[in-house]
């Protein structure tokens, strides 16, 4: 099956319109018309190269949604006319302790990303900024009803991204969450923050979104850009979810930190971070990372933001502007989350 798509011919050439195979649906895949595809700041880093080589050309998008147009013989999770979503991997091996516990992004024998991995044909895998996709019915999520199908795109990964961490923080009444950063990633982080009732605080370099910020549910905003930042707010956090994906000072965030809080790095930033080991002894802080979550996860994370009504907010845009929107997520002018209509890719 060929389909329209939008791919990176190379690190440093602009996405271009072409064309992709998809594989015959087997007996426990699920064919998908996707309607909407949503730019993570990953899908730059990626095909830039900023991650490693990549098997060029390469089509990106791994939030994706749209609608069942076909099922294998096998499959009885979803059927044609289901509004279902994509996230960041399309397989994994099943058999690992970590698949067991419901954790198949940490697959012992490697996941399978929706984008430039080998999946179980052999085939690399190309991503949702596509027309159609192929997906193993395991890894397709159900989109409730309840929730705009484009501004639920971002949730397959900046939603369960920030959501996994405040989750599994324990995140809620009585404690207190600062977000580092209000992109793609932070405003979610906020919503779902507030949503599980916490005291949420953003920690941005200037206050030009605090606006936006308190709108979305933070109670309070400080600038990081003022040193008197940190010494105000020292020893105040529970937890701390940081978004970015660029170098920030690692014992200055650490020293908002209460005794026993915690530093979630879920910003990917392309050169290694330092910290001096005594900003953690000195309060037993700990440091942590979280990458997405796992099927059972995710499809909680869809079931709790349509129930608190919280969806991506989003700026629609036509396939031509892939590249010019690239260029705006870098230079932080998007508020928040740029999607692709794929109905503009043909």
């Amino acid at each position: 099956m060929r389909v329209h798509a939008y791919a990176a011919p190379g690190p440093s050439e602009p996405l271009a319109p072409t064309l992709i195979e998809r594989r015959e649906v087997g007996p426990n895949d699920v064919l998908i018309e996707i309607k909407y595809a949503g730019i993570c700041h990953s899908d730059i880093h990626t095909v830039r190269g900023d991650w490693g080589p990549q098997p060029y050309p390469l089509v990106p998008g791994h939030e994706i949604v749209g609608i069942v147009t076909e099922v294998g013989s096998e499959v009885t999770r979803h059927q044609a006319g289901d509004r279902v979503g994509v996230g960041c991997m399309v397989n994994a091996c099943r058999d690992c302790v970590n698949c067991r516990n419901g954790d198949e992004q940490y697959c012992l024998n490697g996941m399978v990303p929706t984008y430039g991995g080998v999946d179980r044909d052999g085939t690399v895998t190309q991503g949702g900024y596509a027309t159609h996709v192929v997906v193993d019915a395991d890894f397709v999520l159900s989109v409730p009803e309840g929730i705009d199908l484009a501004a639920a795109a971002p949730l397959l990964c900046a939603g369960i991204t920030t959501y996994s961490p405040l989750r599994r923080s324990g995140a809620g009444p009585g404690k207190k969450v600062a977000v580092v950063g209000l992109g793609g990633l932070g405003h979610l982080a906020v919503k779902i923050a507030h949503a599980l009732g916490a005291e949420v605080t953003v920690l941005s370099q200037s206050l030009k979104k605090q606006e936006d910020g308190l709108r979305l549910g933070a109670n309070h905003y400080h600038a990081t850009s003022d040193p008197d930042t940190f010494e105000q707010l020292a020893g105040r956090f529970d937890l701390i979810i940081n978004t970015v994906s660029a170098h920030i000072d690692v014992d200055a965030y650490l020293g908002l930190l209460a005794v026993d809080g915690t530093l979630v790095n879920v910003g990917a930033p392309a050169e290694p971070l330092t910290l001096n080991v005594f900003s953690l002894i000195g309060a037993r802080r700990s440091y942590a990372g979280s990458m997405i979550g796992g099927i059972r996860e995710t499809q909680e994370m869809l079931d709790f933001c349509t129930e608190h009504h919280i969806g991506a907010d989003i700026e629609l845009i036509s396939a031509d502007k892939i590249n010019d929107a690239y260029e705006r997520v870098l230079a932080s002018d998007v508020r928040y989350r740029f999607v692709i209509d794929t109905a503009t890719l043909g």
